[in-house]
């Protein structure tokens, strides 16, 4: 039997990889620079499933995802709660007072801000939080660290100087696991359900209140509603919708065909099973 091939973007060592690790341990993985190609690995080879970092606790939203979603039309048949460890990485015989920079992605430079401004760190701006254990890894400069996860210490080589030095220890990110040919989980009532779409309003008057309108005679809870424009343009909006049920649920359907009356475009995104971090919130 052939081993499952997973996706994500960004370097080995990423909290993406550790997504992946908890979610397919033992997966075939490919790392792919960029979110873009991530989606396209998944529509090219149906046997890939992407995972896809979509929100994160403390950031928001990820760019660019909303944008691949409607693009490529992959399917999401699972969500994942992923806690994110800031860790300052050196090389093996690096101390804290050998240490002039810091380097990682931006938003680990500031969501560890503490430690950065207690040691006058200087930053250094890169693409991912594992792309700098990695670049660190092969290079000779002592004064340097990087801000990433264990893994990344784990596969670069480097020494975990300072754990867990987020500012908030309450940051998680949620990612979406997504692929070509998925299919919905069937409807049983003892469970909880994440229906997903993306909808565009017909350009009328009111055209959003009243599409939203049945979500609440039918009593469907709305988890995100999130806009973004269409293709570089202020003319048109496409709206990102999570809610609680599943799409078999009479309740759902109604409240969905309340939507589509009101819309000039409607794309179920995936239908899966709440995950059980929902329930700690």
């Amino acid at each position: 039997m052939s081993k499952l091939k997973v996706a994500f973007q960004g370097e080995l060592g990423a909290y993406s990889h550790i997504a992946c690790e908890v979610l397919f341990p033992g997966a075939d993985i490919k790392t792919c620079p960029t979110f873009e190609e991530t989606f396209k690995t998944a529509h090219q080879d149906d046997s890939y499933r992407i995972v896809i970092p979509i929100e994160n606790s403390l950031a928001g939203r990820v760019a660019d995802i909303h944008y691949l979603l409607p693009k490529y039309k992959l399917q999401i048949y699972a969500e994942h709660y992923q806690k994110v460890e800031h860790n300052l990485l050196v090389k093996e015989n690096t101390e804290i007072k050998d240490i002039k920079y810091v380097r990682s992605h931006a938003q680990a430079i500031d969501q560890c801000q503490k430690i950065i401004q207690k040691h006058k760190f200087k930053t250094i701006i890169s693409a991912d939080t594992a792309g700098s254990a990695k670049e660190l890894s092969s290079g000779k400069d002592n004064s340097i660290a990087a801000i990433a996860s264990v893994l990344s210490a784990k596969i670069y080589n480097l020494k975990v100087l300072l754990k867990n030095i987020e500012d908030e220890t309450n940051n998680v990110t949620r990612f979406i696991i997504m692929g070509k040919s998925v299919q919905q989980p069937s409807f049983e009532k003892n469970k909880k359900y994440i229906t997903s779409c993306i909808f565009r309003l017909k350009s009328i008057p009111a055209a959003l209140y009243k599409c939203l309108g049945g979500f609440a005679t039918n009593q469907v809870n709305m988890t995100k509603l999130e806009s973004f424009s269409v293709k570089n343009t202020f003319d048109q909006t496409n709206f990102y919708l999570d809610l609680e049920g599943h799409i078999e649920d009479t309740k759902v359907q109604k409240a969905l065909e309340e939507l589509g009356f009101h819309t000039e475009s409607l794309d179920i995104l995936g239908v899966y099973e709440a995950s059980k971090f929902r329930q700690k919130k």
